[in-house]
């Protein structure tokens, strides 16, 4: 991959510099690469288990349980269900009842597991998303150190992990499972590992109808550096990145026989394209019109227009390609949609590379002014996630 290509790293010091890739076996080197990123990754843990507490002491004072709120509600209970009983063979006319609208990487690895190990699904389902999430928090973190830097890399992770829906990262959701693919493919393009890129890819693909912003990002990316190397492995990239997302589509079709059957599902689910109108009408009708706006819509909104904001920063920053576009593809199918508007800060968790620009500016404050800022954000989180799911009426 040319230089070009590739946003430099500043100058490390040799005692803070990761080993070297080629050192000693797999084992070996895995272990020395979990050693460089602990800082991170405990960073990482620590705002969850404080969003943890929170959660559990709220829960009692309600007299909710904590694990069915994590484990079996909403959207988790749907991947539960396929995972159990598979997918429906037919398209129906029922709103908000057709299960192919849920992609099927996870209820498939949920059952795959439970069917070698003790305990229940949802018990399996709530345990792979925490494993998940640390891999992702790790995969954050090797994007933002190869950027900028560890200390850069340790604060994108932490940063990632007190979003103000990060309490969805533990919850049987596919929103860890996603971002861990997406943090690792995207790695992956930035050093030239195109077949891994592409691998992670297709089953990013698998997860998520998200994934089809990753996709266009390896494609993209992968058919620049064939133009400029004209070698073989970022153009097989560039053309197997889409097969997983276009396979479940395809397949959908061909279930409910018709060629646009995954789209009917969707619109099931009331989510059509509409350019962006349905987000600007709810976002007016909550911040100017509304004189009791639901906290909840309120943060997502803020969350939403965050986000915008960040993404003309990461353009003015340069941004690898690859970046860019999954942050920009991420942005267009989230904001363009008229479908319903509270999921919205969920689907844009996996967009962690809009936090760069955050991250780099903590990384180089005072010691005193990252951990106040860091702990803030830490603490909003925390409240904010307890807030979504015992309070907050609806999905997250």
């Amino acid at each position: 991959m040319p230089p070009s290509v590739i946003t430099p790293r500043p100058t490390v010091p040799a005692s803070r510099r990761p080993p070297s890739p080629v050192a000693g076996g797999v084992r070996e080197r895995t272990a020395r690469s979990l050693r460089y990123a602990a800082p991170a990754l405990l960073g990482y843990l620590f705002v969850r288990l404080l969003g943890l507490l929170v959660l559990a002491r709220w829960a009692h004072l309600k007299g909710h349980g904590v694990w069915p709120t994590l484990a079996t509600s909403w959207d988790s209970d749907w991947y539960l269900g396929i995972a159990d009983h598979g997918y429906q063979d037919h398209l129906g006319t029922r709103y908000d009842s057709n299960n192919l609208a849920f992609f099927p990487l996870y209820p498939v690895l949920v059952k795959a597991v439970a069917g070698v190990t003790p305990g229940s699904r949802a018990s399996v389902a709530l345990l792979l998303a925490v494993g998940f999430s640390l891999v992702a928090a790790w995969g954050v973190f090797a994007v933002g150190d190869r950027l900028h830097g560890r200390r850069a890399g340790t604060v994108l992770a932490v940063l990632w992990g007190a979003l103000p829906v990060g309490v969805v990262q533990w919850m049987g959701y596919t929103e860890s499972l996603f971002t861990a693919l997406a943090a690792w493919a995207l790695y992956a393009v930035l050093t030239g590992r195109w077949y891994a890129a592409a691998a992670l890819t297709v089953l990013a693909g698998l997860t998520r109808p998200t994934g089809i912003a990753l996709a266009a990002a390896v494609t993209a990316a992968g058919l620049v550096a064939a133009a400029r190397t004209r070698a073989w492995a970022p153009l097989a990239a560039a053309l197997t990145a889409p097969l997983g997302w276009l396979a479940y589509v395809a397949w959908v079709g061909l279930r409910v026989g018709r060629w646009d059957g995954y789209f009917a599902v969707q619109r099931l689910w009331r989510n059509t394209w509409d350019g962006g109108a349905g987000t600007l009408r709810e976002m007016r009708e909550l911040l100017a019109y509304d004189r009791t706006p639901q906290l909840f819509l309120v943060a997502v909104s803020a969350v939403l227009v965050a986000s915008v904001a960040l993404y003309a920063l990461c353009l003015a920053d340069r941004q690898p390609p690859a970046l860019l576009v999954f942050c920009g593809a991420l942005l267009v199918v989230v904001l363009g949609s008229g479908g319903v508007y509270f999921p919205r800060a969920r689907f844009l968790l996996p967009a962690f590379p809009l936090l760069l620009p955050a991250a780099v500016a903590v990384a180089r404050a005072r010691g005193a002014v990252a951990a106040v800022v860091l702990g803030a954000a830490a603490l909003s989180s925390a409240w904010l996630g307890a807030y979504m799911l015992l309070v907050w009426p609806g999905p997250p």
